[in-house]
């Protein structure tokens, strides 16, 4: 094996294993900031095999759409959201627990078992270097138009939701005090701190 076959091996076992620790630790952690973390990790993990598959520009996209726009809109929506509640217990938490872990599980088998049956070439496809954008561009505008504008769509729908609840976040009595929070001080306009008293 050559210096770069068992870099290239290396940086993928490594890769990995972020994205598995990482997976976990965003379904098994209680704090969902940590999680939201993690989920950023995890997306720059996949960024990095990417990149191994030399696939720079999906990379990049990667970076930008997921960590950049998903991630962070995630971690606003928790920051904003912070409701200062405690979790009222679930019925039937146990069986939704076992149901969602014997989905996960089968998932997880489907894809063991596609990747033990399928023969992948090796090595695979050469590299079309700079011609992999406009390749990429071609098929999302033609073959994968559709799924193009539901994930433009998804996104400007988890935006939306996120402005909502954080909107609809207001506290109506004062933590500090318990007094009652005047709520027409939010739609009040402020007046602007310098005025022209001359004219008035």
């Amino acid at each position: 094996m050559t210096i770069a076959a068992s870099t290239e091996l290396i940086c993928f076992v490594i890769l990995s294993g972020v994205i598995i620790t990482g997976g976990l630790g965003v379904i098994l952690l209680r704090n969902i900031v940590y999680s939201a973390f993690l989920l950023g990790g995890v997306f720059m993990a996949v960024a990095g095999l990417y990149l191994l598959l030399n696939a720079s520009f999906v990379a990049a996209a990667q970076i930008l759409v997921y960590v950049g726009a998903v991630n962070v809109l995630i971690l606003f929506a928790i920051m904003l959201v912070n409701k200062k509640e405690d979790l009222k217990p679930i019925k039937g938490l146990q069986v939704r627990r076992l149901l969602s872990g014997g989905v996960c599980a089968g998932l997880l088998a489907l894809l063991i078992r596609v990747d033990l049956t399928t023969p992948w070439p090796v090595p695979g496809p050469k590299a079309i270097g700079e011609k992999a954008t406009e390749r990429i561009g071609e098929h999302l505008f033609t073959d994968y138009l559709l799924p193009f504008e539901l994930a433009s769509v998804l996104l400007l729908m988890a935006m939306i939701g996120a402005i909502v609840l954080a909107r609809r976040d207001v506290l109506l009595t004062d933590v500090g005090t318990g007094d009652s929070v005047d709520q027409g001080l939010i739609e009040k306009p402020i007046s602007p701190l310098l005025i022209d008293k001359s004219k008035s």
